[in-house]
């Protein structure tokens, strides 16, 4: 089931969670090393931050939330609020974002550059959560109706069956599933959703550091 319905409680309550790290060289996006440099994967993962944050800022929102590990720069656009994330694992990191939501709130990395204000546009009428599922087996996007923690924290991350963990955490609710979309980890990743994204600045960088290599 897509997302973009129209039923109560309203797309402007909802919070809406990018978690993210500082698109700083040997930081971020290490899996595109090799073929790219550091300093290219920094560069595309600044990029694929910077369309995310943009289709999070058009998308109607009671609040907009960054939680970041590292500094903000001069890709993050006017309307977020910034919080510094948590110690610890992926899980207790995601559960830490959600923490800091006192309602609805959908939850979002930084790897999947082709989102857009139509994906993100979710209500919580007739359901507990949304789920996004990724195509290398994790998850995209998580939302909840009441946010709590305890869903996500001990969920195995970043393995092939971490979507389906989480998916299990939430089978006492009612889940309405948004599409499957493919992450940017690694160069032929990057291909794919820059395909799938032709007019954002990730395919454009793509394309810039493509056309220096030829």
């Amino acid at each position: 089931m897509t997302s973009g319905t129209t039923c109560e409680p309203a797309a402007s309550e909802v919070t809406l969670v990018v978690v993210a790290k500082e698109p700083r060289p040997g930081r971020v996006k290490t899996r595109l090393t090799p073929p790219f440099t550091p300093e290219e994967a920094s560069a595309l993962a600044r990029a694929a931050l910077a369309d995310t944050l943009d289709a999070v800022a058009r998308t109607p929102a009671r609040r907009r939330l960054l939680v970041l590990d590292g500094a903000p720069g001069p890709w993050l656009p006017a309307g977020f609020e910034v919080a510094p994330q948590c110690a610890g694992g992926l899980d207790e990191r995601l559960a830490g974002a959600f923490a800091r939501c006192d309602g609805p709130a959908l939850l979002i990395g930084m790897d999947t550059p082709q989102v857009t204000p139509g994906l993100l546009t979710v209500d919580f009428a007739g359901c507990d959560a949304w789920f996004g599922p990724a195509e290398d087996g994790g998850f995209w996007a998580l939302g909840l109706a009441e946010p709590d923690p305890a869903l996500l924290r001990g969920v195995p991350m970043s393995t092939p069956h971490t979507g389906a963990a989480q998916r299990r955490r939430l089978a006492h609710l009612r889940v309405r599933d948004l599409p499957v979309l493919r992450d940017v980890d690694t160069a032929q990743d990057a291909v794919v959703v820059a395909e799938a994204a032709p007019g954002s600045r990730f395919a454009a960088r793509l394309a810039d550091l493509t056309a220096i290599r030829r």
